[in-house]
């Protein structure tokens, strides 16, 4: 079936009056019950004509209208399903969640696991940072929107429902909304995107689109026989309804505002303008006219950058009968405050859902959004803080988060202080760059922006001060968002074998405990041996892996790796091999076995203490399990104080000493969502249809690891070492069972010998270190302060015996001393106006210090001259420069270097 034969196939449409048109402005087709109508509706061929002339019945709120939508679905036999986080942790291509079918990727479109319920009702909270320079100018770009939306999924053994129903269901909520069929129309606007796509119909009221029906029935591929945006794509087994009514949009279009800011959080946008710079109001007539007529005329000029907004704001004060420049005093105020009010809603949901702000991965994307409100806040001079509006649209939404407002507070603090302490040094680092190359361009104000945290307006307003030529790129910011927005792929180390094989019986997930089994081996390829079953851990999440031998007759073979390939378990083995065929016995290193699963257990022993101590928002970021010690990565956005530490270590070890049970389970991965939510992938996503969920006494992850038995099993943990590795991610080093021991012994034995040197009772070492330092630090100031008479001293006599040129003093000479002593010396000749050089003989280099008192000579130019002629460099200030050389140069011949120098300078 061609495209235009899947529109024609919808029986709804020309059943129910509507009919299809081509608009003669873009050539789409589209279905109108309007027998007049000839253009498609959709700007830019037609401008809204909602706005002061709602198109439903009744205005809506936010919460009524998702609450009206979810129930009329509901009614019709769909499963309402709570929201996802706008973090997609079911995810590993991308960080936030942009559309509704994002909940049910991959897994359930690909038909591994079954929808939560078929069909089902949902309203997804979604972040697109993709038209982010467009927020507050368009009057309808918003960061986060809810997609409300109905999904049904159908395969050859069932079908829930297709096309005819689901232009059915949209077509009667509208007229259930006061809509009637004249005032609807479908525009076909076929969809592509991750590999799949299928014909789509727009639903268009009023010139605003307000929902898109998706039917998902082609996958791409090079011999398909449909071609849609350059792509070929044939049919696929599974088809899905996959729909998008925008709640945002649906609550404007209730209202008729000037634009969608003002109809979803108005409260939040005088709050705005009550506290900041801008001295109009919203509800004067004017303003609102003005506002309206830039929201309509925006509506049909797609992107408003450069000649294009040029156009926008001529036209708009031509139609409203004011100047240019009166239509920029209110309009470009209003649109920082609308990004603003925007802005600080997406936040709310990062941060509610646990993003920690950082400068990579999903935290770059929260921070980005923090200094960019920042700023906004800064242009208009908010008098209240940007927490405090994150806190009202709490308020308004009435939504519940993971991380409380309170964790929420102290991270935009910090995020403050950090922004203030960037833009101090960005701003001398962004007139030395504009110093040295006249311009700014486009790379420049990223790689300040992404190495160095300084915002695009700030080095663009410094830029444009110091007078240089200033490249300003299209949409920056929506490109700072793309390049962070996809989670990097990993290259896995792939093994190819020659043959294929059946995977491998793992036995270590029924019994991580069996130490001994029985196997036939199936297969040899270099070091690899491949048995049919095997109780061998292979590297894998973080584990490494066990050791031992395999036997066979009384001869051992030592296994000293083990890995997976695909499912199929490689014994590395050492030296000969035993013969394809053969049995063998397997027997694992008990000791290296159980320390790794003690390991194993603490890790999610200690995930679940620091969960309890810092908050909700730690998730884990990495982790490493060996032989004698193990390390965990978190999110958090600051490091953990010793008190902090302190409390979690017990709170681990009380969880250790409770002896709670260590369980695992096989389960339906929707199931396993629904019943333990997303936190079950903080090690990662597994694939499949079933995981394997690992409850470690309180804690509950998909985890494919070995564990203890109980809680009890692990012994003991101690945190060895905390730091931050990167920004937002912290690492805790740490120890269980034997490994804690040797650690806490390892230390007392440090402690013992610190006592013997010192001579007394490891109690008292800390008073007595403390004294020894006191002592230390006063002997080191009386040392400093005999070194620096020496010095006045040394450059006194160096002095009374230098040579003159033209009455300036010069000095060359060798010293006994580091670069240390040379330098001081220099300094102290430097300020008694004598020019010249001292040099001092290290380990296969001579180490020189050049200096002028004199602001017409160059101690610079001087060192540089030196070098030439020994075979060495070096840098420095005017007044003293500093390096090293290979050659030896006697004394007079440094003279003559020097007095050249003079020479040239009074020639």
């Amino acid at each position: 079936m061609t495209l235009d034969e899947e529109y024609l196939d919808i029986t709804f449409l020309t059943e129910n009056g509507f009919v299809r048109k081509k608009c003669p402005k873009c050539g789409k087709h589209f279905w109108t019950a309007n027998p007049e109508r000839e253009i498609c509706g959709d700007p830019p061929c037609e401008s809204y004509s909602f706005i002061g002339n709602p198109v439903f019945k009744k205005p809506f709120e936010l919460d009524e209208m998702r609450e009206y939508y979810l129930s009329f679905f509901e009614k019709r036999g769909h499963g309402r399903i709570d929201r996802y986080p706008v973090v997609a942790r079911w995810r590993t291509d991308i960080y936030l969640t942009i559309a509704s079918i994002a909940d049910f990727q991959p897994f359930v479109t690909s038909g591994v696991a079954p929808p939560p319920a078929n069909p089902l009702t949902i309203s997804q909270p979604c972040i697109r940072l993709d038209d982010l320079d467009s927020v507050g100018r368009t009057g309808r770009h918003l960061t986060l929107f809810e997609m409300m939306a109905h999904h049904a999924f159908n395969n050859p053994e069932k079908e829930i429902y297709w096309k005819n129903e689901t232009v059915a269901y949209c077509t009667e909520l509208l007229n259930e909304l006061g809509v009637k069929n004249e005032d609807i129309i479908y525009k076909e606007e076929p969809w592509a995107g991750g590999g799949n796509a299928g014909p789509c119909l727009e639903a268009i009221v009023g010139g605003l689109e307000v929902a898109t029906l998706v039917f998902m029935n082609l996958e791409e591929h090079p011999e398909g026989d449909i071609e849609i945006k350059g792509e070929k794509y044939r049919k696929m087994d599974n088809y899905i309804v996959d729909t998008g009514y925008g709640l945002e949009r649906f609550v404007w279009a209730s209202k008729g505002t000037p634009t969608v800011y003002d109809a979803v959080f108005p409260e939040v946008v005088d709050t705005i303008m009550d506290n900041s710079n801008v001295n109009f109001s919203r509800e004067d007539e004017r303003v609102k006219r003005i506002v309206a007529e830039s929201s309509k005329l925006a509506g049909i000029m797609g992107e408003l950058r450069g000649e294009k907004l040029n156009q926008l704001r001529n036209s708009v004060a031509k139609t409203v009968g004011v100047s240019v420049e009166e239509l920029e005093a209110i309009v470009v105020p209003l649109e920082k405050v609308y990004s603003l009010a925007d802005h600080t809603r997406c936040i709310l949901f990062m941060l509610g859902d646990g993003l920690v702000p950082s400068n990579a991965g999903a935290g770059y994307l929260a921070r980005l959004m923090i200094r960019r409100s920042l700023r906004i806040a800064e242009e208009l001079e908010l008098g209240v803080d940007i927490y405090d509006l994150i806190e009202l649209h709490k308020k308004i939404l009435g939504f519940e988060f993971e991380v409380p407002l309170t964790t929420i507070h102290e991270i935009i603090e910090l995020e403050k202080a950090r922004y203030k302490a960037t833009v101090s040094k960005g701003t001398r680092l962004v007139e030395r760059l504009v110093e040295r190359k006249k311009k700014l361009e486009k790379d420049d104000l990223i790689e300040l922006y992404d190495s160095h945290g300084i915002p695009v307006e700030l080095a663009v307003s410094i830029a444009t001060e110091k007078g240089a030529e200033v490249e300003i790129p299209k949409d920056i910011y929506a490109e700072l968002a793309k390049r962070h927005s996809r989670a990097e792929k990993v290259q896995e180390k792939k093994i190819t074998l020659q043959k294929e094989y059946p995977k491998t019986e793992k036995l270590y997930y029924d019994d991580p405990t069996l130490l001994e089994f029985e196997a036939k081996v199936i297969g040899v390829e270099g070091d690899f041996v491949i048995l049919d079953r095997s109780a061998f851990y292979p590297e894998s999440g973080g584990q490494d892996n066990d050791v031992g031998y395999l036997m066979v007759n009384g001869n051992k073979y030592e296994v000293v790796d083990v890995q997976d390939a695909d499912g199929v378990v490689l014994h590395v083995v050492k030296g000969a091999k035993p013969e394809v065929g053969r049995k063998v016995k397997g027997i694992i290193d008990s000791n290296v076995r159980w320390r790794h699963m003690r390991h194993h257990s603490a890790t999610h022993v200690l995930l679940y203490s620091l969960q309890k101590v810092l908050g909700n928002h730690v998730w884990q970021a990495g982790a490493k399990k060996e032989f004698g010690k193990a390390r965990l990565d978190v999110t958090h956005f600051k490091r953990p104080s010793e008190e902090e530490v302190k409390e979690i270590e017990m709170f681990a070890n009380k969880e250790i000493l409770a002896n709670k049970p260590i369980k695992w389970m096989w389960m339906d991965r929707i199931g396993a969502e629904r019943k333990f939510g997303f936190r079950l992938y903080q090690g990662g996503v597994p694939p499949g249809r079933e995981i394997r969920v690992v409850m470690v006494g309180d804690d509950v992850q998909a985890c494919g690891g070995t564990h203890c038995r109980s809680t009890g099993e692990i012994g003991m943990l101690k945190i060895l070492k905390v730091e931050s590795i990167q920004d937002g991610v912290i690492r805790f080093e740490f120890a269980a069972g034997e490994a804690a021991i040797e650690a806490v012994e390892e230390m007392e034995k440090i402690l013992r010998e610190a006592s013997s040197i010192l001579r007394v009772e490891p109690a008292k070492l800390p008073k007595t270190v403390e004294r020894f330092f006191e002592e230390w630090k006063d002997q080191r100031k009386e040392i400093e302060k005999l070194k620096a008479e020496l010095a006045e001293a040394k450059a006194d006599r160096l002095f009374e015996k230098a040579e003159e040129f033209d009455s300036i003093k010069v000095v060359v000479d060798y010293i006994d001393g580091d670069m240390q002593v040379l330098q001081k010396l220099a300094e102290i000749l430097a300020s008694k106006g004598a020019v010249g050089c001292l040099m001092a003989k290290g380990e296969g280099k001579v180490f020189v210090v050049t200096f002028s008192g004199q602001k017409k000579y160059d101690a610079r130019e001087l060192i540089k001259e030196i070098g030439r002629r020994a075979k060495g460099s070096g840098g420095g200030r005017k007044d003293l420069a500093q390096g090293a050389v290979q050659q030896t140069l006697d004394r007079e011949e440094i003279l003559d270097i020097v007095f050249e120098l003079l020479s040239k300078h009074e020639g």
